[in-house]
């Protein structure tokens, strides 16, 4: 007989049990919940694609993590390391059924063999909304404004969203005679958060063409100080002589202006040169999100303006823009702040079984609630309060609905609530409808206690 198979996963890859599952399924229907509300519409692409529709866009490290393989039929293919880079290929492929704008949200795994840390994985979530072919201010705008109701529906409070332009640090680097190095530069200023100023420094004055003195003059200008009014009063004059980058600097006074202009608090976001986004792909405003309680997890919302990948498909002109929530990055900081309640069951309902000949009635009151659109479950063996009520606890119930042969007898059920350890005795036979209010009071109970 052979040996057993040592049950494992691959390095990068995990399992997920329940009391992880069921709140990153609640973040996702979460984050679907508010893409709708904007009129985002959902879509699905293969997780492989030809390699050239993937390779050279990203960037040459997502070239180097990109898992790609020759299958069954000799062709060279890919598994798609972000979900922005196929949409570029189906907004292509399809934009005459689908018309434009396109308002497109797909929640869906990738997977990237980098190295793994914190809150980082080699397959992973991506919750993507994007708009397709249009140049408008107001995507530009709704970007921010999706990022900021998603992060406040997911119950995240302080958090700031950092804004930037492409356009303007391209005039900027042209101002330095720069513009043949933008590609390296960008590169090295995104890292600046991550790796810190003076590894940055040392990236920059590898560049050929940039100095100590000159690598120094763009790490300080990056970190400008002043209000915003007056940062942006420096970039007009810093970039007075290009006009791609007088058009940023216009472009993120007006998204600044509109943002703040529909209520959204300015502690909740702010401009901030050093934003780059390692991507190549981009081309206008450039964002990151970062918790404030916990910036080392790095950005948990990323996206920006991306108006000529489509353009590697089709002749057909197609902007777009869009932005990313990193689930599991988010679920992570979350989990290491302790707001993840540590529940193992989607039911919030639990019956007991305690006498197996009168299983008609238990499975009578278990079907009662959930017709009334409560999740219950039932025990499925009879025994003892007890165990029942550990397993009960184990699994976080938060209500139990208690009744041995003598409640049966008189139509009654007990409804325990677990949390605050008070229960009240309530019909169900003849009435169902006190049964049901018990639970509503009790679960309002327990929802206002969490949220405490």
């Amino acid at each position: 007989m052979a040996g057993l198979i040592e049950p494992r996963t691959l390095k990068g890859f995990r399992d997920f049990l329940p009391e992880t599952m069921i709140p990153r399924e609640r973040m996702m229907e979460t984050a679907r919940q508010v893409y709708r509300s904007y009129g985002f519409s959902p879509i699905d692409t293969p997780a492989l694609e030809y390699l050239e529709i993937l390779t050279g866009k990203g960037s040459e490290e997502t070239d180097r993590q990109m898992y790609r393989f020759t299958d069954h039929g000799g062709r060279e293919v890919g598994m798609r390391f972000d979900l922005t880079v196929p949409l570029a290929r189906f907004a292509a492929q399809h934009w005459s059924q689908l018309g434009t704008p396109f308002k497109r949200y797909h929640i869906a795994p990738v997977w990237r063999g980098e190295n793994t840390q914190s809150g980082r994985y080699r397959e992973f979530i991506q919750c993507d909304f994007d708009t397709v072919g249009t140049q408008s201010a107001v995507a530009d705008i709704e970007m921010v404004l999706v990022i900021h109701d998603l992060l406040r529906a997911l119950g995240v409070d302080r958090f700031q969203i950092r804004i930037n332009h492409r356009q303007v640090l391209q005039g900027l680097l042209g101002s330095w005679d720069l513009t043949h190095q933008t590609t390296p530069v960008l590169r090295a200023i995104d890292k600046l958060e991550k790796a810190g100023p003076a590894k940055v420094l040392e990236e920059l004055e590898a560049i050929e063409g940039l100095d100590t003195q000159r690598a120094g003059q763009i790490l300080k200008f990056l970190e400008m100080e002043g209000s915003q009014d007056q940062q942006l009063s420096q970039l007009h004059a810093a970039v007075a002589g290009s006009e791609s980058g007088q058009a940023g600097v216009g472009r993120l006074q007006e998204v600044l202006r509109e943002v703040a202009a529909v209520g959204i608090p300015a502690s909740h976001y702010r401009l901030d040169l050093s934003i780059a986004r390692g991507l190549d792909y981009y081309t206008g405003i450039v964002l990151e999100t970062k918790l404030e309680e916990l910036p080392s997890i790095g950005s948990v919302c990323s996206g920006g303006r991306y108006d000529n990948l489509a353009g590697l498909y089709t002749k057909q002109h197609l902007p777009g823009i869009g932005a990313s929530l990193g689930l599991d990055r988010l679920l992570a900081a979350l989990q290491e702040l302790g707001r993840i309640p540590l529940v193992r069951t989607m039911a919030p309902i639990f019956i007991p079984l305690f006498d197996p000949d009168r299983l008609s009635d238990y499975l009578a009151i278990a079907r009662l609630v959930r017709q009334a659109g409560f999740g219950a479950e039932l025990y499925p063996d009879a025994k003892k309060l007890g165990p029942q009520l550990k397993y009960a606890d184990q699994k976080g119930f938060s209500i139990a609905l208690i009744a041995g042969s003598q409640e049966l007898d008189r139509g009654v059920v007990q409804v325990k609530n677990l949390h605050h350890q008070i229960s009240s005795e309530v019909p169900w036979r003849d009435d169902p409808i006190p049964l049901i209010d018990a639970i509503g009071n009790y679960l309002k109970m327990i929802e206002q206690k969490l949220l405490a």
